[in-house]
């Protein structure tokens, strides 16, 4: 089905039931999104864990819970933002989507970030990076990097459970928040980006 076929009741529904992938064999819910349908901010992760794949909402475990923090700290409101992930079934153990995996969810991201039409993404994590920002992605290296993708600008950051694991980058990720933040004003305000 084309993207522009798609509208927020299509798209819960095709996603409700979809088994085009091995995902939905283990799945408790279809993790969509959570965040205000028209947000000028999205963030991409890469998948569904265990307590997400349990109360069907992105970003609720640990990693969540200190992204949730950090967004405001970087002076974002998660009540403000829109948050969905690559593929919408929790991988098995946490593992990274298989490619057929992700490019079964693919247009249904396509479709969300159709509908939300946001101004700035941000992809958190390699995996996200890898389908929305560029194939190639080495995160450490163009994390914070700004590119322009069709209406919208993409800005790679680290995954907040990477932070769980290396507090190193907590600087670096607020900062690409941030970063986020001040580009959307200048989007705003009509300045050149």
């Amino acid at each position: 089905m084309p993207i522009l076929r798609f509208d927020w009741n299509t798209l819960y529904n095709e996603l409700s039931g979809c088994l085009k992938c091995r995902l939905c064999e283990q799945r408790t819910n279809v993790v969509v999104s959570d965040g205000p349908p028209n947000a000028e901010i999205m963030f991409i992760g890469e998948g569904p864990g265990r307590e997400e794949d349990e109360q069907g909402v992105p970003f609720v475990g640990a990693a969540g819970r200190l992204f949730n923090i950090l967004l405001e700290e970087a002076g974002l409101k998660r009540e403000d933002v829109y948050i969905c992930n690559i593929v919408k079934c929790r991988p098995p153990q946490n593992r990274d989507p298989f490619p057929d995996e992700a490019e079964a969810c693919l247009p249904y991201l396509r479709a969300q970030i159709a509908l939300v039409r946001p101004k700035v993404i941000v992809c958190l994590g390699r995996i996200a990076a890898k389908y929305v920002y560029d194939n190639d992605i080495q995160i450490s290296k163009q994390r914070g990097q700004v590119k322009k993708k069709g209406l919208f600008y993409v800005i790679p950051t680290y995954h907040p459970a990477a932070l769980l694991r290396r507090q190193e980058y907590t600087n670096d990720f607020v900062y690409d928040l941030c970063s986020a933040r001040k580009l959307l004003e200048r989007i705003k305000n009509g300045e050149e980006v």
